[in-house]
């Protein structure tokens, strides 16, 4: 069973999406044009992009001393890409887009993660000129939102610098106003922008004709001094090169200079830049600084750029679980063509008779099942997220609200649960290759390098933990948790109807108790220090929770269709092996949170 035979399970039968098609802003589609949609991205997912996962892994970008070289692969895929719509896939009809439920846009999309996940830069470009459609002005969204949308333009998300990595208060990025008349420019408030960013995907590139950069910096105070912590950012659009209020190019290049590429581990065929603002190589007007326009309010740019984040760390995600489901499916046709070793009989191991195929040894489906458990019940996490999206901007207020405050709680878990476990999938797909996994003759080495990126890519595991444990799962008075928990009763209490789902209905109603009793006893001295010392283990448990939960609740819907097909039996089965040999472990990693254990926060550093 593929990728899209999968898609459309969890799609039509589980998550029921054409429902949305009742809704107003969706009446135009159905199951025949969402279809249509996914058959064309999964064409050109087959043409363009997984011809060329090799090839961009190993043609690396180059830089010239004038401009990055990319292979010719990745312009023909990223053309495809744009030519299809789907940059503006859930856009209004009104600026081109075709108000696709997000739900369908994800899934989509997912045939390009799955084909190549490091061709293009996609979901930065959408992202950037989403946070714009929210946040900036009229102009700002015509001249700049509208050219990403429309595939002109790129975009990326400038934050982390060299000295303050992921601490972003630490950021030393200044924006001053550039001059007379700086306050009045059309185009926004305009600025002098000076400062290095690092880490930028897809910083730097010939791909599109214009980059658009949303770039965090600080604006400083009537003593020249940046203002301390996060609430003194601001966020600006700095494009490579300028232009006026109708969106063409002026011929003036910006102060924006590529300082040097990074050399990854993974994602090799995306450019990833350090930046360097205002530096004076390319003087603006006849001074150094680059230009940027100030979007929204002073002061209030972290709150702007945190759209883009979360949709992005839902990205994240998917890009996570699909090279998950990569190396499973290439892992699986191994073990099914691959003759090695014989079955152990009742006089042991008889050497006269034929070998058989991996996929025979108990072993090998132990490790196949845990991939399909982690990569498919990822999936549908993911589909669930992006489905909520949908429910939070055109469902009734009472049920937007709540799809609002579970997605709060869901996003660290849904961008880091797929980010580490599929990762170990990656690296169990190595494991049934044997030895050839570790060559490049096979693709699954690949798929691992490219994932591992991801624990860090928008916001490491440990910031997601700190996150869903020191606010997510207490905000609006542990609202969000309530409902979450809410949700896996609802689910626990339509499995328990079905004589095959009793026993997983009671082991998840013993999991969710456990995890919602952790939660509390963390917070019970009301020390953060002591409540967040164990905040990635607590991740962890609630992750496999939720992810225990997808797998009951797909596990009933696949009694519902066609209960005994191959399909089928094979998803109840995955659902089987995670609630058996998954579930289980929360109990060691709620231990060390229940009771607040500080051994590693009181760890003397002389004694590493």
């Amino acid at each position: 069973m593929g990728l899209r035979a999968t898609l459309d399970f969890l799609l039509y039968d589980w998550l029921e999406v054409t429902t949305l098609s009742a809704r107003t802003r969706f009446a135009d589609h159905s199951r025949e044009t969402f279809d249509a949609v996914l058959d064309t991205c999964e064409r050109i997912a087959r043409d363009k992009y997984a011809p060329f996962n090799r090839t961009v892994d190993t043609e690396e970008p180059r830089f010239d001393g004038e401009k990055v070289i990319l292979p010719a692969c990745t312009h023909a895929a990223r053309l495809a890409y744009a030519e299809s719509g789907m940059l503006s896939a859930a856009q209004d009809y009104e600026i081109g887009g075709m108000q696709l439920p997000y739900t369908l846009e994800s899934a989509a999309n997912s045939f390009f993660a799955a084909a190549s996940v490091s061709i293009g830069s996609n979901m930065l470009t959408s992202g950037n000129a989403s946070a714009l459609m929210v946040h900036g002005s009229a102009l700002q969204k015509e001249v700049f939102a509208l050219n990403e949308f429309n595939g002109r333009w790129a975009g990326t998300m400038c934050l982390s610098e060299p000295q303050a990595g992921s601490s972003l208060s630490d950021i030393a990025t200044r924006a001053t106003p550039d001059g007379e008349g700086a306050q009045d420019d059309p185009l926004g408030p305009r600025f002098r922008l000076k400062g290095n960013k690092m880490w930028i995907s897809a910083g730097d590139h010939e791909l599109t004709e214009n980059i658009v950069h949303l770039v965090l910096a600080k604006i400083p105070g009537p003593d020249g001094q940046l203002p301390p912590g996060v609430k003194g950012i601001s966020l600006f659009i700095v494009p490579k090169k300028l232009v006026d209020t109708e969106g063409a190019l002026t011929g003036e290049r910006n102060d924006v200079a590529l300082a040097g590429l990074n050399h990854k581990l993974g994602w090799r065929g995306t450019t990833n830049t350090l930046l360097n603002f205002g530096e004076g190589k390319y003087p603006v007007r006849g001074a150094a600084g680059a230009i940027g326009y100030l979007v929204g309010e002073p002061g209030k740019g972290l709150q702007c750029m945190f759209h883009m984040m979360n949709e992005a760390r839902i990205s994240i995600g998917m890009a996570a679980t699909m090279l998950g489901l990569a190396g499973y499916y290439a892992s699986l046709d191994y073990a099914q063509n691959r003759p090695q070793g014989r079955p152990m009989g009742a006089g042991g191991k008889d050497a006269t008779r034929p070998q058989v195929r991996i996929i025979e040894h108990a072993d090998v489906k132990r490790m196949l099942l845990a991939q399909k458990s982690y990569g498919e019940g990822a999936l549908a996490l993911n589909l669930y997220c992006a489905r909520l999206v949908d429910e939070q901007h055109t469902a009734a207020p009472q049920a937007a609200d709540e799809a609002r405050l579970l997605l709060e709680v869901l996003t660290p878990i849904a961008k880091s649960w797929p980010s580490e476990f599929c990762l170990e999938a990656n690296s169990l797909a190595i494991q049934i290759h044997g030895g050839y996994g570790y060559t490049r003759d096979f693709q699954v080495e690949q798929y691992w390098r490219d994932n591992r990126l991801n624990m860090i890519h928008e916001g490491t595991h440990g910031i997601q933990a700190a996150d869903l444990l020191g606010r997510k799962v207490r905000m609006d008075n542990g609202r969000g948790l309530q409902l979450l928990a809410a949700r896996i009763d609802a689910s626990i209490a339509a499995a328990r109807a079905l004589p095959e789902l009793v026993e997983f209905a009671d082991d998840l109603t013993a999991a969710l108790q456990q995890a919602l009793a952790a939660t509390e006893a963390a917070w019970a001295t009301g020390d953060p220090a002591q409540a967040l010392a164990n905040a990635v283990p607590y991740m962890q448990a609630l992750g496999h929770v939720v992810l225990a939960w997808m797998w009951l609740d797909v596990a009933r819907a696949s009694l519902r269709a066609d209960a005994q097909s191959a399909a089928n039996i094979g998803r109840r089965a995955a659902a089987r092996y995670f609630l058996r040999y998954e579930l289980p472990r929360i109990s060691a990693w709620l231990a060390v949170v229940r009771t607040r254990d500080m051994t590693c926060a009181e760890m003397d550093e002389a004694g590493f």
